[in-house]
């Protein structure tokens, strides 16, 4: 009977993680569907800012060029990296931490590289491997605009200031709630589009080019910030929801197979007291 109440346990252990994971999944779905439909209405108009705005920094001159499209030789990188604050989202937040060591081992082996953490997964990655300047995992408390046009404004000041000659910035794009797309992107420097002789853009400048893209510049980076974090906080929330139903799945199907154990187990130990019963009284007759 020992065995039967070690089946027992097991059965009611696994019983109660399937409901822990089923609810998390319930409640993971309904704060997907929140994060899918902020990040769905927000990017035709974050595309289509970024693209003005390459369109118009192809047509400065190099001399009138825009502060923030300076390009520098490559000595100072900094890489934001946008993971979760919590786990239990399968490879969520290891893919983006393997993108970056990537990125940071191949593309920038003979460069400093330093770090601003978005999640706290990614500055418990990167603080005891990397130089972490900056650890920004309090923003998914309250994930407005406003907070991150900070954190761009900082980005933005570095850069101008001379701290770092390029910025990037990694995170999970949400495609459907089962998969994410990982994108390494240039924030800065500002990379215009290259020009096309046969393409005339059709735009009227008032008051002028220059003081519009001087203006159009801040807030199309921290749009594209915001909506790289919008993307990833969506996709959290996707691949927990996926996690957990394959967790509750697996759950269940662990638990029908212990049921079916321990009916056997416990059939077995029935027919052994039959046996040892009729094996007494044939005793008893003889």
């Amino acid at each position: 009977m020992a065995n039967l109440k070690e089946i027992r346990n097991r059965i009611s252990s696994v019983s109660s993680t399937m409901q822990i994971t089923s609810a998390m999944k319930m409640v993971s779905a309904a704060k997907l569907k929140k994060a899918q439909d902020a990040i769905t209405a927000m990017r035709p108009y974050a595309d289509k800012l970024t693209e003005l705005l390459q369109d118009l920094s192809a047509t400065l001159d190099a001399d009138s060029g825009s502060k923030f499209s300076e390009q520098r030789d490559v000595k100072k990188v900094l890489i934001v990296a946008i993971t979760s604050n919590r786990g239990l989202c399968g490879a969520f937040n290891s893919n983006i931490i393997k993108a970056v060591n990537k990125v940071s081992a191949e593309k920038y082996a003979n460069k400093e590289v330093s770090y601003v953490a978005v999640g706290k997964k990614a500055n418990d990655a990167f603080k005891k491997t990397g130089n972490v300047i900056a650890n920004k995992s309090d923003i998914f408390d309250d994930l407005t605009f406003d907070n991150v046009a900070d954190l761009a404004q900082m980005l933005m000041d570095k850069f101008v200031a001379g701290e770092f000659d390029k910025i990037e910035i990694v995170y999970n794009k949400f495609k459907n709630a089962a998969t994410q797309e990982i994108m390494v992107e240039q924030f800065l420097p500002i990379v215009p589009i290259e020009k096309d002789d046969n393409v005339i853009l059709d735009y009227i400048f008032e008051p002028s080019k220059i003081e519009i893209v001087e203006q159009l510049i801040p807030k199309s980076l921290k749009t594209q910030l915001y909506k790289g974090i919008r993307d990833s906080f969506a996709s959290e929330h996707g691949a927990r929801m996926t996690a957990m139903h394959k967790a509750t799945d697996n759950a269940t199907e662990l638990r029908d197979q212990l049921k079916l154990t321990y009916n056997k187990a416990r059939q077995a130990s029935i027919t052994n007291e039959i046996l040892e019963i009729v094996g007494g009284a044939e005793a008893l007759n003889n």
